[in-house]
């Protein structure tokens, strides 16, 4: 089973990973397998890195042919083995956990992406050169999936990304502790290595996405993410020492993660809501020295949205869960936070988790003292990003429509995946949704579809 982080491995060094397993672990896990025919698990991965094949190859010592299956399904193998939740997809699908836990496929993959890297083996192969420049807005997981998928077919594949570096929320958005920047770099570099150019701070203007199609590409695929914090309307969010996740967590990665530390150092802090961001949140907070940590969130833990394993992470740093509670006000003295006001939450009828079944409970008040406030309640679409591209449809939410494949937008040469499609979403699912309008780009070009030359004043 995956081991928890304990603060007392980070206390000095908060962005330790967790250490890969060694190769004889990964053989005694791998002879659990049952071989299955027609494998529910390869069935669960959205990115279709079919494990069941690699875990088949590594138990027959093929382990090239194992590194092979994992990188040619998914060219962010190793991140999504470290990020992605898979007690909920994969491997809760093992046929194993009826007899004794599911396989552990999750460290089976990362195992087999850092052993090829340690043996200099790298799969990713670009085929020959083909006519064609595709651009990839945003270079998050959905982006670098595209790009790379696209790459490898000899197409050529420019990111424009518009933050300093690469990666989008995998490295403003995760902790270091789950997913160290040298790890993300490597994975980024085999990227690189099929022809994939990446420019950073290059943010796409007003108009801008129809734009590059004018000058020369022949596909775009827009992913610029959700960045922007779902607020909540409630007294005191102006005071002192109230932050959004989005700021807490990309401090740490930004050259800030002096300033949050000592910020939270032998201090309370209070995190609100219940999403693996809220326990990343927590759980940093602990890891840099934080003297109480709260998560408050009005549902129960079942109905917690984040991955079992980062609830279970933070339950095993000592972070205090004020479950089915909500914040009615945060309090402070001369501008500074203080505290917060609570009260607790109940359903009105039994088995209705629906936000118009939560009610409070009068008489159950409480209060408790914080020095910060971390507001983790999600993300949603910035207003800029239905600006940067005009000329297709979006959703009431600000995210854009797609055709049924999940990828196709209304113009026939822009497409679309990752948050600014699904809303928050898992990373193996945008991994799924960049590889999939890599492919159809792919297609689409193949069929030798050329964007429509502008016309003067609009297209």
């Amino acid at each position: 089973m995956k081991t928890a982080w304990r603060e007392s491995d980070c206390l000095n060094n908060p962005t330790d990973m967790e250490k890969c397993w060694s190769l004889t672990q990964v053989m005694s896990e791998a002879s659990r397998c049952l071989l299955c025919h027609d494998a529910p698990c390869s069935k669960a991965c959205p990115a279709g890195t079919d494990p069941a094949t690699f875990i088949r190859k590594l138990r027959l010592r093929n382990v090239k042919g194992a590194i092979r299956t994992v990188r040619e399904n998914n060219a962010l193998a190793g991140v999504c083995a470290v990020v992605c939740p898979t007690e909920q997809l994969c491997q809760k699908a093992c046929v194993a956990a009826g007899i004794d836990r599911p396989i552990d496929i999750g460290r089976i993959q990362r195992f087999l992406v850092e052993h090829g890297w340690q043996i200099r083996f790298n799969p990713l192969e670009k085929a020959a050169s083909r006519s064609g420049r595709v651009a990839v807005v945003g270079s998050g997981p959905a982006g670098l999936a595209c790009a790379a998928e696209v790459a490898r077919n000899g197409i050529a594949a420019e990111i424009f990304e518009g933050m300093e570096e690469p990666g989008g929320v995998l490295r403003y958005g995760v902790p270091s502790f789950r997913l160290h920047p040298e790890f993300l770099d490597r994975e980024l570099s085999d990227i690189k290595a099929l022809g994939v150019k990446i420019t950073c701070n290059k943010k796409i203007p007003a108009g801008g996405i129809e734009k590059l199609l004018d000058k020369g590409y022949d596909a775009v695929f827009y992913a610029p993410g959700t960045w922007r914090p779902v607020t909540v309307d409630i007294p005191g969010m102006d005071l002192k020492n109230v932050l959004t996740a989005r700021d807490f967590l990309a401090a740490m990665r930004s050259g800030d993660q002096k300033r949050i530390a000592a910020l939270v150092k032998g201090k309370n802090v209070a995190v609100y809501g219940g999403g693996s961001v809220a326990m990343d949140a927590a759980t940093t907070a602990k890891a840099l020295g934080a003297n109480k940590v709260y998560i408050v969130y009005r549902r129960s833990l079942r109905e917690m949205p984040a991955a079992r394993h980062d609830v279970d992470m933070a339950l095993a740093n000592n972070v205090s869960f004020r479950i089915m509670s909500m914040v009615r006000a945060l309090v402070g003295e001369k501008g500074k936070l203080t505290g917060l006001e609570g009260i607790e939450t109940d359903w009105k009828k039994p088995g209705d988790t629906s936000a118009a079944g939560l009610v409070t409970v009068p008489g159950t008040e409480f209060k408790l003292k914080i020095d910060v406030f971390v507001s983790a309640l999600g993300y949603q679409a910035e207003p800029e990003a239905k600006a940067a591209c005009p000329g297709i449809k979006f959703t009431a939410r600000g995210l854009v429509e797609t055709r049924r494949d999940g990828c196709s937008t209304s113009h026939p040469h822009i497409f679309t995946g990752g948050d600014i499609a699904r809303g928050p979403a898992l990373v193996v699912e945008a991994v799924a949704d960049g590889k999939a309008a890599g492919q159809h780009i792919v297609k689409m070009l193949a069929a030798g579809s050329k964007p429509v030359a502008a016309k003067k004043g609009g297209r």
